[in-house]
């Protein structure tokens, strides 16, 4: 009998069946069948779950669907029983803990996965990891059983991270080449990974771009490994989980640390915490820069991009003048979210890459603009720029389009400072019109602005519909075109 040795598809069985040498020779040949059956490759084994918010039931549902039994655990002992879902209706082997901490529910079982919402701190997750339980991120659970021909690009950084995926996303779709787009942006990678199990024979998508945020890179991971990743920017935010900008910048440089010479790096020029970062990892790949070359430079007056990195054979300019997306900065977006494409190497034709532009659009509350009002204003949804750094960006933005500015909310503690920063903003705040707060941080922000000599007026409102009803007001006397809705540095409500 003829033998022929198969490797395993991914995600699926590969059946051989051979046929006897005395049949016609046409019949001798090997036909390969491939199950409809997903791969019960995690069979047998226990997975605890810890977090279950969006990442961590994907993550559990994942998991059943491999054939894992799962203990799903959270602190909040308010959340509802995954048992009780319908979603996990079809699945044995699962029992949901709430309101428990106790870190000998994890020494028993094979896998622990962990969201992103989870300090490494509970659980006593760090002393777990040196003892060597075996630990996984989200992302990295997800990445494992991702086939190896789906290129992932990966954004994280500070700020703009949502806009260049999203970004990134449509211009593929613009190509016809099928994404999933998600990550830290709404859709968890393990529900790309869940997709996978269909018995259809082709994947559903050619490419994951993906969101990632520090939180998901505190756990070292081994299977995530971009094609293409980006960091766009670092400023200070969530120091109260990562302490110091060293560790922050560190968590966000280890996106690049299985990259290798094939692959894309792009970096922001010039900060000195991510040069340090970089450069345990910086001679494995291609590395370029945002705002240097090899990389991207932009010239906001000719709103022209000039993409460079000969390495990789792109050396190509980007037209952005077309753009329909408000704000200079986004101009960057546009241009490192097409040099991202570009570098996964999918045969597209960088002089192409123009005519995307004008059929890009922001994701929800980044300078969205949701109303055009009776009398010629346009109001903007910013709300997303939930720490400083992101208003003061989307200020200067606008800076040619005297705006009325709303800023409120809760405003995030900073870590370690004895301001909430927000004096940062006096000198983007001159080149527009007024500014009213709201909120349960308004009278700070007001009382700051005040302080640090504002030279613009600045109106305390009582709360947003307050804030809305003189903005609309002020809007109309001064016949503004432009209204910029823009939250304090934490977003407590959509426009």
């Amino acid at each position: 009998m003829l033998l022929r040795s198969l490797s395993l598809s991914h995600g699926y069985e590969t059946l051989t069946l051979t046929l006897r040498p005395n049949r016609p020779a046409k019949n001798r040949l090997s036909k390969i069948i491939k199950s409809c059956a997903p791969r019960k490759d995690l069979q047998g084994q226990s997975i605890a779950i810890i977090g279950l918010g969006k990442s961590g039931r994907a993550a559990a549902r994942l998991a059943l669907a491999r054939g894992a039994s799962v203990l799903a655990i959270d602190e909040n002992k308010n959340l509802g029983l995954l048992e009780q879902d319908p979603l996990f209706e079809e699945y044995s082997g699962l029992r949901t803990i709430l309101g428990n901490q106790d870190v000998q529910l994890l020494k028993d079982v094979d896998l622990v996965v962990v969201s992103p919402g989870v300090p490494p701190e509970n659980y006593d997750l760090s002393t777990l990891l040196e003892s060597g339980q075996r630990i996984m991120s989200e992302l990295d659970f997800a990445a494992e059983f991702l086939p190896k021909d789906i290129k992932i690009l990966a954004v994280t950084g500070t700020n703009g991270k949502s806009t260049v995926v999203t970004f990134a996303g449509q211009m593929l779709n613009h190509f016809g080449i099928e994404a999933f787009v998600g990550g830290n942006l709404g859709n968890p990678l393990s529900e790309a990974a869940f997709l996978c199990l269909s018995p259809s024979m082709k994947p559903r998508f050619q490419v994951a771009v993906v969101e990632v945020s520090s939180y998901q890179m505190e756990i070292p991971n081994k299977y995530f490994c971009p094609s293409v990743a980006a960091v766009l920017n670092l400023t200070p935010d969530h120091l109260e989980r990562h302490k110091t900008m060293k560790n922050y910048a560190m968590a966000k440089c280890s996106l690049l640390s299985h990259m290798t010479d094939t692959k894309l790096g792009l970096l922001c020029f010039g900060n000195q915490h991510l040069n340090e970062a970089v450069r345990e990892h910086a001679e494995n790949f291609n590395l370029a820069w945002i705002g240097a070359f090899p990389g991207v430079k932009i010239n906001i007056e000719t709103k022209i991009a000039s993409l460079e990195v000969p390495t990789m054979g792109v050396v190509s300019q980007l037209q952005l003048d077309a753009m329909n997306v408000m704000g200079t900065h986004n101009y960057y977006n546009a241009a490192v979210a097409a040099l991202c494409v570009l570098g996964l190497d999918l045969g597209l034709d960088a002089n192409g890459m123009s005519s995307t532009i004008e059929n890009l659009r922001a994701p929800p509350h980044r300078m969205e603009i949701v109303h055009r009002d009776a009398n010629g204003v346009i109001w903007v949804d910013d709300s997303k720029a939930t720490n400083v750094e992101a208003t003061y960006t989307g200020l200067l933005g606008l800076k040619q389009q005297k705006s009325v500015i709303l800023l409120g909310g809760l405003a995030k503690v900073v870590y370690g400072e004895e301001t909430n920063g927000f004096e940062q903003l006096i000198d983007p705040l001159k080149y527009h019109r007024c500014v009213i707060t709201f909120g349960s941080s308004g009278k700070m922000i007001q009382k700051t602005l005040s302080d640090n000599g504002l030279s613009i007026p600045c109106i305390g409102a009582k709360n947003m519909e307050d804030a809305v009803n003189c903005a609309k007001r002020m809007a109309k006397f001064v016949k503004l075109q432009v209204l910029f809705l823009c939250q304090g540095p934490v977003c407590l409500i959509k426009a």
